[in-house]
Parts: C-alpha cells; sequence; structure tokens
C-alpha cells in the first residue's frame, strides 16, 4: 500500500513532465513491463509438469487474446476446476496385505502375496465425494466379481481426507450390503473429520462404530474371531499371524502342511 500510494503521489507530481518524454520510450516502458509479467521460469516448469494444466494454460492464454479479459479468466477457472474434478474422481484403489512381521499391526501394498479367503484388505487414497461415488461402488463390486468368497472388505483409510453426504451414503450402503452377503465393512484409520460426516449423515449406524479402528489397534485380531471357521480350516494361504494358531473359533491350528 505504500508504494501504491508513493507512486501515485510521484505521478502526480510529474505529471507535468511527462509530455516532455518521447512516445518511442514510453513503448519501450510499456514491453519491459509486459515483458515483467510473463513468469517464464514458472510456465517451464507447468510445461514439463503436466500436459493438463500446460492445456489450461495456452487455453487461457488463447482466451486472453481474443476474447475480454474477464472472460479468459473464466475460462482459466473453470478449466481448472475440469482438471482436477477429472483428477480427484477416480481415487486409487490398491490391494493390500499385512506387512511381514510376527507382531506387525501396519499394511502394504499387494504385489505377488495371496489373499485372505474371506477379508479382503483394500487402500483408498483420494476423498469419496459426488463426483467419485461411482468410480468407488463400481471398484467395490468388482472385489466381489473377482472372488465371491471375499464377504468381508477392510478399507485402510489414512489417504480418505474427505467424505461428503453422497460418499457418506455409498458406504452405508456398502455395510448394509455386506452384511447381507454375511460379512461385513470395516475402516482402519478413518480421520476424524470424515466419521464426523458419517454420524451427521445418519450412515454410521449403517457401518456400526465397532467397525471403525484407530491407528495402533490390531484391527486383525477384532476381525479373525468373525470369518467363518470352516472356511479357514482348508484355506492354504494363512497370510496372518492368527491363522498359524488357531481357526476364528478358537480351535487349535492344525500345522500348515498337516492333511
Amino acid at each position: 500500500m505504500f508504494s501504491a500510494l508513493f507512486l501515485v503521489l510521484t505521478l502526480v507530481a510529474l505529471a507535468p513532465l511527462v509530455r516532455y518524454l518521447p512516445i518511442a520510450s514510453m513503448a519501450a516502458i510499456l514491453l519491459v513491463v509486459a515483458y515483467s509479467l510473463v513468469d517464464v521460469h514458472h510456465i517451464r516448469g507447468i510445461l514439463r509438469t503436466s500436459r493438463a494444466e500446460a492445456a489450461v494454460l495456452a487455453a487461457t492464454f488463447l482466451a486472453t487474446l481474443f476474447l475480454h479479459l474477464e472472460f479468459a479468466i473464466y475460462v482459466g477457472v473453470l478449466l481448472s476446476l475440469m482438471v482436477f474434478l477429472e483428477r480427484t474422481a477416480r481415487p486409487e484403489i490398491r490391494d493390500a496385505v499385512p506387512a511381514p512381521g510376527a507382531h506387525s499391526y501396519h499394511f502394504v501394498p499387494q504385489t505377488d502375496e495371496p489373499d485372505c479367503c474371506q477379508l479382503k484388505m483394500v487402500f483408498i487414497d483420494g476423498p469419496i465425494y459426488f463426483g467419485a461415488v461411482d468410480h468407488v461402488q463400481r471398484r467395490l463390486r468388482d472385489i466381489d466379481a473377482a472372488d465371491p468368497g471375499h464377504k468381508h472388505l477392510l478399507v485402510l483409510a489414512p489417504g480418505i481426507n474427505f467424505i461428503d453426504s453422497s460418499g457418506a451414503e455409498l458406504l452405508g450402503q456398502e455395510a448394509r450390503r455386506r452384511r447381507q452377503l454375511g460379512g461385513g465393512l470395516y475402516f482402519h484409520r478413518l480421520h476424524p473429520s470424515a466419521v464426523d460426516v458419517l454420524a451427521r449423515s445418519g450412515h454410521l449406524d449403517a457401518i456400526g462404530r465397532e467397525n471403525l479402528h484407530a491407528i495402533g489397534s490390531n484391527v486383525i485380531d477384532a476381525l479373525y474371531p468373525r470369518l467363518d471357521p470352516q472356511i479357514c480350516r482348508h484355506c492354504p494361504a494363512r497370510i496372518f499371524s492368527q491363522c498359524q494358531r488357531t481357526l476364528p473359533d478358537g480351535t487349535p491350528r492344525e500345522p500348515a502342511g498337516t492333511p
């Protein structure tokens, strides 16, 4: 504000002398000012980083040349919003397995490890809002299509930073659907703000607060007793440390390889 006030006062004081400036020098000053407005360093960074952002930059530049400035700003803002929605409308969903180690209660992305016969574990990285509901719903249904035995689903949720009412409704429906199938929907490390949205929307009752597991808790200890012991008895995977000792009903487990 002080700089702007100083500039105004300077121009007012020197106004009578401006008429003596050659027009060519004024044109040169305008060119220097215009060139200083072009942030070449950041433009190069945008062009190297993202094709989508480069397209927004080019469209905004062309709109500035051929349209009024206010419409060019609208074009840039709308295109940026479309790019943002396109990116966030497909949150990444990755298969997961327990981290190696007898006393580990963390999870890691699945590579070539086998799945549990009954409990599927996935990371969901991204917000679950109205634009992402269709993508998330299709991916959750694909789990059933790939293996109908995966009636239990554990969502590893540290990457879910936002849930809106549409996302809460989707999760409530998924919890009820899996309960009808004889399984359940569980969450590990769901952000408190997301839990608050589920509670205020009325869908936390469908999921069950007891199915929300906080950081530091051994979620497999809580979920393993819910699995079908008859299926576990003949499961060759035994990916949990709990599988090595007992069946879900507490019956001592025969050593791996015992017929």
